[in-house]
C-alpha cells in the first residue's frame, strides 16, 4: 500500500511508491538500476561488479581491480580509497578487454584519498569516470611501472707526447643500491608509461690521435614524454700541452718539463677527477679519471699514473665493472699507466713499439695516453671506448617492443635490456 503524504524516511520502497510505467517490481527485486550496494573492505585483487562499490584498503600491498568482463551500458562501479594509501600502494584497473576512457590500456589510481565513479558507456569509449573525489590530479591515470638503469657515456680520447689519460665516461645508476660514478648515491628507479616510447642514446668513445685533437666522449641518456632525462656526460679527453679536460670522469694532465699540471674535474654523481703531472723532463701523464676513483698522479720520473678504477654493478644479473679511466703516458720512460679496471686503456711505451690502448667498447672507458714519439702508429693516443646504456624491468611489465636490436636477457623475475647502440623502447 502507498503512504499518503510525506513517507517515512525509514520505511521501504515498495512498487506502490513509484508511477506506473517507471520502474517494475522486478526492477525493485533486483536492486534499482544505479544505485550501489557497497561491499566489505577489500584488500587483494578482485574482479568488480556492476552496480556495487568497493573500499579498498591498500596499507599492505597495491593489487588489482578486475572491470566486468561483458558489461552493459549504464553499469557503474565506485572505487574508494578506504586508508588514503593509494600514493604509496595503487590500484591498477585491469580493463578485461574493454575499453577505459577510450584507451585500450589498463589504468591505475595512484593519489591519496582517490573515489571514482565508473560507468560502461559503450564499446567506443568503454568505462568513462562520471564523478571522482579529490581531483587534485587526473581522476584514473595511465599505468605506470618501474625500471632500473645503468647509463654510461663514452670515454674520452688520448692524444700523444706523454698524454694523460682519457676520462672515463659518466655513470649514472639505480639498480640494487649500487652506487654512481664519482661516489655519487644510487639514483631513482623510472617511472614508464604504457605506450609512450622512451629513446636510447648510445655515446661514442672519443677520438684518439698523434698531435692535438683528441676528443672527449659522447653523453649517453634515456629521454622520454613524462620523464626528466638521464644524461650521461662523455668522458674528458687527454690532450698533449694543457688541453686535458673535464667530463664524466676528468682526463689526468699532460707530461710538462717546466710546469706542474692539474688533472681535470669528474661530472658530480658520475665519475672522478684525472690524475696531476709532475714537471721535469722525464715527466709523464696523470691517469684518467674512473666511475669508482680519481686517476693516480704522477711523480718526476716515476711514470704515467694508472687510471682510476670503475665501478661493479650486477644490473645485468652477474657482476661487471665498467668506467674505467686510461692510464697516463710517459714522454720518454718506458713505465707508463695501466688502465683502470672496467675498460681503461694502458698508456703507449716510448721506444718499444707498444701503442696505447683504446678503451674497451661498451664499458666507458677511458683511453691510454700516447708516448713522445710523435708517429701515427708508435706515438698515438687510444680512442675511447663507446657507453652502454641498460634498462631492467619486471618480465611481467615488458612489451617486447625495441628499436636498435638491444640484447635482451633474464635474471630471475626481470627482464634486461642491453643497449650497446642507440635505440628506443616502447613501454
Amino acid at each position: 500500500m502507498a503512504f499518503v503524504g510525506r513517507k517515512p524516511t525509514n520505511a521501504p520502497l515498495t512498487s506502490d511508491d513509484i508511477p506506473n510505467g517507471i520502474i517494475s517490481a522486478a526492477d525493485l527485486a533486483s536492486g534499482i538500476s544505479g544505485l550501489i550496494t557497497w561491499q566489505s573492505v577489500k584488500t587483494s585483487g578482485f574482479t568488480a561488479v556492476a552496480g556495487q562499490g568497493y573500499p579498498c584498503n591498500t596499507t599492505s600491498a597495491a593489487f588489482t581491480v578486475t572491470l566486468p568482463a561483458s558489461p552493459s551500458a549504464g553499469d557503474t562501479i565506485i572505487l574508494l580509497d578506504y586508508a588514503g594509501t593509494f600514493d604509496t600502494n595503487k590500484i591498477t584497473l585491469a580493463r578485461n578487454g574493454n575499453k577505459i576512457e577510450g584507451a585500450s590500456s589498463d589504468k591505475q589510481l595512484s593519489t591519496e584519498r582517490k573515489t571514482v565513479q565508473l560507468v560502461y558507456i559503450d564499446s567506443t569509449q568503454g568505462w568513462l569516470v562520471s564523478s571522482a573525489a579529490n581531483e587534485t590530479a587526473t581522476a584514473i591515470e595511465p599505468l605506470t611501472y618501474t625500471a632500473d638503469f645503468l647509463v654510461i657515456a663514452g670515454g674520452g680520447g688520448a692524444s700523444t707526447n706523454g698524454s694523460g689519460g682519457g676520462g672515463a665516461g659518466g655513470y649514472r645508476n639505480s639498480y640494487s643500491t649500487e652506487t654512481s660514478g664519482g661516489g655519487g648515491s644510487s639514483e631513482s628507479s623510472l617511472s614508464l608509461t604504457p605506450g609512450t616510447v622512451y629513446t636510447i642514446t648510445v655515446g661514442a668513445g672519443g677520438t684518439g690521435d698523434d698531435n692535438s685533437t683528441a676528443t672527449n666522449g659522447s653523453n649517453s641518456s634515456i629521454s622520454g614524454t613524462g620523464l626528466t632525462t638521464i644524461t650521461s656526460v662523455g668522458g674528458g679527453k687527454g690532450d698533449q700541452g694543457n688541453g686535458n679536460t673535464s667530463g664524466g670522469s676528468g682526463a689526468g694532465a699532460c707530461s710538462s718539463v717546466n710546469t706542474s699540471r692539474t688533472g681535470a674535474s669528474g661530472t658530480a654523481n658520475q665519475g672522478y677527477a684525472g690524475g696531476n703531472a709532475d714537471s721535469g723532463l722525464n715527466s709523464a701523464g696523470g691517469g684518467g679519471g674512473g666511475a669508482g676513483a680519481a686517476g693516480v698522479s704522477t711523480v718526476t720520473a716515476s711514470g704515467g699514473g694508472n687510471g682510476g678504477a670503475g665501478l661493479a654493478s650486477s644490473i645485468t644479473g652477474s657482476s661487471v665493472t665498467r668506467g674505467g679511466g686510461g692510464g697516463g703516458g710517459n714522454h720518454f720512460g718506458s713505465t707508463v699507466g695501466a688502465g683502470g679496471t672496467g675498460g681503461g686503456g694502458n698508456a703507449g711505451v716510448y721506444g718499444s713499439g707498444t701503442t696505447a690502448q683504446s678503451g674497451t667498447a661498451n664499458t666507458g672507458g677511458g683511453a691510454g695516453g700516447g708516448s713522445g714519439q710523435t708517429n701515427v702508429v708508435t706515438g698515438r693516443g687510444g680512442a675511447g671506448g663507446s657507453g652502454v646504456v641498460i634498462l631492467r624491468m619486471l618480465t611481467a611489465n615488458y612489451s617486447g617492443t625495441t628499436t636498435g636490436s638491444p640484447t635482451v636477457s633474464t635474471s630471475g623475475s626481470d627482464t634486461i635490456l642491453t643497449f650497446n647502440a642507440s635505440g628506443s623502447y616502447t613501454a
